[in-house]
């Protein structure tokens, strides 16, 4: 019975801490519903001394629950600086975007940056569902309120770079990444985003620049590698891109698109056969039509017509608007026979499988390997 009795005023106290720190002084109206709770739990310990009823295991529980552990964490979380009602709804939202209802957890999450603005969790995961959302402007807003909150938050800092490339707001995004990177050069991420942006506005050197310095930081990310190939590229220095995409495919063996650029630069050397390898290792369902199409050349170039008609074949049927291209290209010429229109181009569009999306600097930066092959090409011819 002394138990009890100790336990009892111990859970009066816990109740008495909350009502006066929590709802009075600091007019919370939020802790009612909590209040409420420890109430219940009171009651039934007290109707448990009084008159011996509700003493089953699972009442004891029950009263151990919401008279002692829940005040208990309140006040543990006081200690640490942590507000028991925010955590509970940061917890409730969590819980609904792990159910997929994100509806629900928007409306949970707006509720407690509206009662407490300078929850930065609050704020870091409305971002986070505006932006999963398509939301970029209002994930933004929600990037900067988490940052002027905690204002070492670069991962928020990147966010909002990467957003505003998102809404073709290039410069601003520059120039944040530009300051993101000074103060934080180890973030892979923000140089090799700030190397693309400078690549797409022709800032070729400076992208070089920029890839060479994460390099040193980040020795083991393929991306730098590929991008600064790219760089390389595109300032016509191929034994350096050669160089860059070897290593990144020595990083990550997988990595197809820089085995297709080492395909076409080994092709501007009239390297074949090594040209011949790297493709038959860029092979993979994102750009398969497009190394077929490679493959019809180098067979047609090593004089082996049948491997040649069956590759450009298989291009075409992979991808019709291929036809048009290989029509026009003069080293196909051998293999005219083999160059089928499609039946129904329609129906090719109705039925062809959705292919992952290629970036503008892919596309450039193939393309300008094409040409620069073709311009070799005539040179020779006139030579």
């Amino acid at each position: 019975m002394f138990f009890k009795i100790v336990y009892s005023l111990l859970v009066l106290v816990l109740f008495l801490y909350v009502f006066v720190f929590k709802f009075i002084r600091k007019n919370d109206t939020m802790y009612v519903a909590i209040l409420v709770t420890e109430a219940i739990g009171i009651l039934i310990n007290f109707i448990q001394i009084l008159f011996g009823k509700l003493t089953g295991t699972f009442s004891y529980i029950i009263v151990f629950l919401l008279s002692a552990i829940l005040p208990f964490i309140i006040i543990i979380g006081d200690i640490k600086g942590k507000n028991f009602i925010e955590m509970l709804y940061i917890l409730i939202a969590k819980l609904l975007m792990l159910f997929r209802n994100n509806k629900k957890a928007k409306d949970v999450l707006n509720k407690l940056v509206f009662r407490y603005p300078n929850n930065y969790y609050g704020h870091k995961i409305l971002a986070t569902i505006y932006e999963r959302e398509g939301g970029m402007r209002k994930a933004i807003d929600e990037y900067v309120k988490a940052m002027d909150i905690k204002p070492d938050d670069y991962k928020s800092y990147y966010r909002i770079a990467f957003l505003l490339k998102e809404l073709n707001r290039t410069k601003e995004s520059i120039q944040m990444l530009k300051t993101l990177v000074k103060k934080k050069p180890e973030l892979y991420k923000a140089n090799n985003l700030l190397g693309e942006l400078l690549i797409e506005i022709k800032q070729y050197k400076d992208a070089i620049n920029v890839y060479l310095d994460a390099i040193k930081l980040n020795p083991d990310k393929e991306e730098l590698f590929y991008n600064l190939g790219i760089a390389y590229t595109l300032t016509n220095d191929f034994s350096r891109a050669k160089q860059c995409y070897e290593k990144a495919t020595k990083i990550n063996s997988d990595l197809y698109k820089a085995y297709y650029k080492l395909g076409q630069i080994a092709l501007l050397y009239r390297d074949i056969e090594n040209a011949e390898k790297n493709f038959l290792q860029s092979i993979c369902e994102e750009n398969e039509s497009k190394v077929y199409y490679q493959l019809s050349k180098i067979y047609v170039i090593k004089n082996d017509k049948t491997k040649a008609g069956f590759n450009i074949t298989k291009a075409i049927n992979l991808n019709a608007e291929i036809y048009e291209k290989a029509k026009n290209e003069p080293i196909l010429f051998p293999i005219r026979q083999y160059i089928v229109k499609p039946q129904s181009m329609d129906i090719y569009v109705k039925n062809k499988k959705p292919r992952n999306m290629q970036s503008k600097v892919e596309r450039e930066i193939e393309k300008y390997l094409e040409d620069t092959y073709s311009l070799t090409k005539e040179i020779n011819k006139k030579k």
